[in-house]
């Protein structure tokens, strides 16, 4: 490798985490406890919507572009900074971005307009992106060879769990805490600041070397044993995400539709079954062939597309409920069985930028059909726009589910040992950096 440009870190001897100490299994604990708190500052605004629509007058189409505004610069975090803890270290690029994360709570606390909204949301996509990648392949690297498999089904299951932490504390700071618009975030801000002062104290786990500015050119990088896989589940991934999408950014404005009635809490309350289904799914397939996971994740996206749909039809909430419960599933099963197929067995020089490959396709699928929603909510309305949406990931689904098959007929069965799989025989340096 050619020589680091002016002012670029050059390579360092291997850290001390690398080898067994007494403070590794703490490291693994908060890097994990890291990603869930980021997905969870993701999801806590998702029952606070309805509270703003009303209090600012926003539109449907507003609510999905404050939503995605998140997930758009989260996006373009992921293509620039995806790669940066694979040179810089995990350690420096997590405080920043955990000290930038804080920041954004503190704005989302003071949002006076949707204006404000937006601005924070993008300085908390920009804060994620750069830290999802960086503390998810610092738990790769703390894998512990004792038990193979740990890191990826964490890297799975932290992010949906988080998700439905930040859903049910919102839900409950709306009913039981005084200025919910505000007391949740800055819950969320002291504990990024408390993240940030105890990364600071850990040992680093990866080797510093050269290329770190370099490194910060918008280019996805996945090395050719993770390529395939990433591709043959992609489109389940995509059908699964989008449909976290649409119930993160419209779901309360469904139950609203469904049942006027309902308190304001079912809004939020919707969008929490499906991640804490997701987290107890990631949790039951863990030690399931990833790709018979994959599979069944993608063939559940049709059951739970046409249950939430008879929502609208006469099913009620019941039927709401029960959808959101049947896309968690598929959720986590699709999530748990397409990150074991990607992760396997990657070298350390390759683990953040290849998840950073994995968390464009999903939040850029999480993101664009949840403005295309509210644009046709705003045209159509929320009845018309959700069976769209339903029918679109179903097919998705079925397509991704095909390929799958496909590819079990291709190559030998992965045992059920719920080991992370080896990969083929490639080189496995990044042929892009």
């Amino acid at each position: 490798m050619s020589s680091a440009p002016s002012g670029e870190p050059g390579p360092s001897s291997p850290p001390a985490a690398q080898s067994l100490t007494p403070n590794r299994a703490a490291s693994f604990v908060l890097d994990a406890s890291i990603l869930a708190a980021l997905l969870a500052a993701s999801s806590a605004p998702t029952p606070l919507y309805p509270r703003y629509q009303e209090q600012w007058n926003l539109s449907a189409l507003t609510i999905t572009v404050v939503f995605s505004a998140y997930s758009l610069t989260l996006l373009l975090a992921l293509l620039t900074t995806g790669a940066l803890s694979d040179h810089l270290g995990r350690r420096p690029v997590l405080v920043g971005a955990l000290v930038l994360e804080a920041a954004s709570m503190a704005m989302l606390a003071t949002a006076d307009g949707s204006g404000t909204l937006i601005a924070a949301r993008v300085l908390q996509g920009a804060a994620t992106g750069a830290a999802t990648s960086a503390a998810g392949a610092a738990l790769l690297d703390l894998e512990d060879p004792a038990r193979p498999g740990r890191s990826a089904l964490t890297n799975s299951i932290a992010p949906v769990a988080g998700m439905a932490a930040g859903v049910l504390a919102s839900t409950l700071l709306i009913r039981f805490a005084p200025a919910p618009t505000i007391t949740v975030y800055l819950l969320l801000a002291a504990l990024f600041a408390a993240q940030a002062t105890a990364v600071a104290f850990t040992a680093e786990t990866a080797s510093r070397r050269a290329g770190a500015l370099r490194s910060l050119r918008p280019q996805l990088a996945v090395p050719p044993q993770a390529r395939r896989a990433l591709l043959i589940a992609g489109t389940g991934v995509v059908a699964v995400w989008a449909l976290g999408g649409f119930y993160s950014s419209l779901g309360p404005a469904l139950v609203g539709l469904v049942a006027p009635e309902a308190p304001r809490a079912a809004g939020g309350m919707v969008f929490f079954i499906l991640p804490a289904a997701a987290t107890l799914t990631v949790w039951t397939v863990r030690r399931t062939a990833p790709i018979a996971t994959a599979t069944t994740g993608a063939l559940a996206v049709v059951p739970a597309t046409a249950l939430t749909l008879s929502g609208l039809h006469g099913g009620g909430l019941p039927a709401v409920f029960g959808g959101a419960a049947l896309a968690g599933i598929a959720f986590g099963a699709v999530s748990q069985g397409a990150l074991r197929m990607t992760l396997a067995e990657l070298p350390e020089r390759d683990r953040a930028a290849t998840l950073a490959a994995y968390y464009v396709l999903s939040y850029l699928s999480m993101s664009l059909p949840a403005i295309g929603a509210g644009a046709a909510t705003q045209l159509y309305g929320l009845g018309t726009a959700s069976h769209a949406y339903a029918v679109a990931a179903a097919l998705l689904a079925i397509a991704a589910a095909a390929a799958l098959v496909a590819s079990r007929r291709k190559r030998p069965r992965v045992a059920d040992s719920g080991t992370v799989p080896q990969p083929p025989a490639a080189v496995s340096a990044r042929s892009t950096r």
